[in-house]
């Protein structure tokens, strides 16, 4: 991902950056409650001792997670340094070396460097605008049972406006991969990092509401307070929850801020700060629509994201966005390459992630020139080799 990070131009647009608007972020609201956690609570919350944190913020995931179905007490809620630290002791919960996780194509690429560290074994399925081919997961499931082949441990699913892919899994796949794990005895690890961004204002169940026993579901504060907070949660059965909490060495997820974050909830309109949230995103997102239909017409495609970051971009003609990237650095826009979400990065080569959520909107519409011209020196260049 080098390519799309570097450039020696000091201008550049980046549309590779999959994160939220800096002007979003609650300051004043989080600086009341860190200067409260300092002087109010911070005999204890500057302390060793911590350990789970106040338990206003379990209580309030909990509370809140009723709105996608999953009904659960604070103790079956484990508060981690990102929803990546839960990834990980998912892998060390469940895994051994030489185990079998299968995930979408395209994935969030954090995640499957994860398993790789994990020494896993991975196989992956496609994606359509209903989300994960739940179908050919389970021909796969049923493939595996009668030739005797090894099922995997661990599904890795990213339900709700996809990182890259933008879309959302219906809830007939939803709760046609519950049955799959319940059935075929596998662990779902359902990544939900932008449920609460939903354009639409309507919350889909999560996959864990239909099959408790066999998902573990992740959340983050990153998309919705800040990335540098570090905070998310999985949420798990009782017994999975306490395997996960067995990979802490000495305090959980740090106290301090747990304490910052229990003070903001109780003290600050989350759901409006979350509807601000909702509607600069749904700007951005048409803005960059709009900007792809005007300056690059005809030569990609795209499913509109109802949520989330990202616009998963698909080029129509034979493109490789790992060198389109390289031309894009030039004029000074950056963007992620499809490669980089795939198993197999030949089948990333036509696609291209686009993040809507870091830049404002003019900024997005100079994004989008400066990528359209991008692609036409990539084209001339091409051209120029056939030659």
């Amino acid at each position: 991902m080098g390519a799309a990070q570097a450039s020696n131009r000091t201008d550049v647009v980046p549309l590779s950056y999959g994160s939220p608007a800096s002007a979003s972020f609650p300051y004043d609201a989080l600086q009341q409650a860190a200067s409260d956690a300092i002087l109010t609570q911070g005999h204890a919350a500057l302390q060793y001792s911590g350990a789970d944190g106040p338990a206003v913020v379990r209580q309030w995931i909990a509370e809140r997670s009723a709105l996608r179905g999953i009904h659960v007490t604070p103790q079956e809620v484990l508060v981690t340094y990102g929803s990546g630290q839960a990834i990980d002791f998912a892998c060390r919960a469940i895994l051994e070396p030489g185990d079998h996780v299968w995930v979408e194509a395209p994935t969030f690429f954090g995640a499957l460097n994860t398993f790789r560290t994990s020494e896993a074994v991975l196989a992956s399925f496609p994606i359509d605008e209903q989300g994960l081919r739940v179908d050919l997961v389970e021909e796969a499931l049923e493939h595996a049972v009668r030739e005797n082949l090894p099922l995997p441990k661990l599904l890795y699913c990213i339900p709700n406006y996809h990182n890259p892919g933008g879309i959302s899994l219906s809830v007939f796949r939803r709760k046609r991969l519950a049955e799959l794990a319940l059935a075929y005895d596998f662990f779902i690890l359902e990544d939900d990092a932008y449920s609460e961004l939903n354009f639409g204002a309507a919350y889909l169940p999560a996959i864990y509401s239909f099959a408790p026993q066999r998902t573990i579901y992740l959340g983050t504060f990153s998309k919705t307070i800040a990335p540098s907070i570090r905070l998310g949660w999985a949420i798990a059965s009782q017994d999975t929850a306490v395997k996960l909490g067995s990979f802490f060495h000495g305090s959980r997820a740090s106290a301090f801020t747990q304490q910052i974050i229990g003070n903001l909830l109780s003290s600050y309109s989350l759901e409006t700060h979350i509807g601000q949230l909702i509607s600069r995103y749904r700007e951005q997102r048409d803005s960059m629509l709009k900007a792809l239909d005007k300056h690059l017409q005809g030569a990609v495609e795209y499913a509109v994201p109802e949520g989330g970051f990202f616009v998963w971009l698909r080029f129509k003609e034979e493109v490789d966005t790992g060198e389109l990237v390289k031309y894009a650095s030039g004029h000074g826009v950056s963007f992620i390459e499809g490669q980089q979400f795939y198993l197999s990065p030949e089948d990333g080569k036509r696609y291209a992630r686009l993040s809507f959520s870091y830049c404002e909107a003019e900024a997005l519409e100079l994004g989008i020139v400066r990528l359209a011209e991008a692609y036409q020196d990539y084209q001339a260049a091409q051209a120029a080799r056939e030659v």
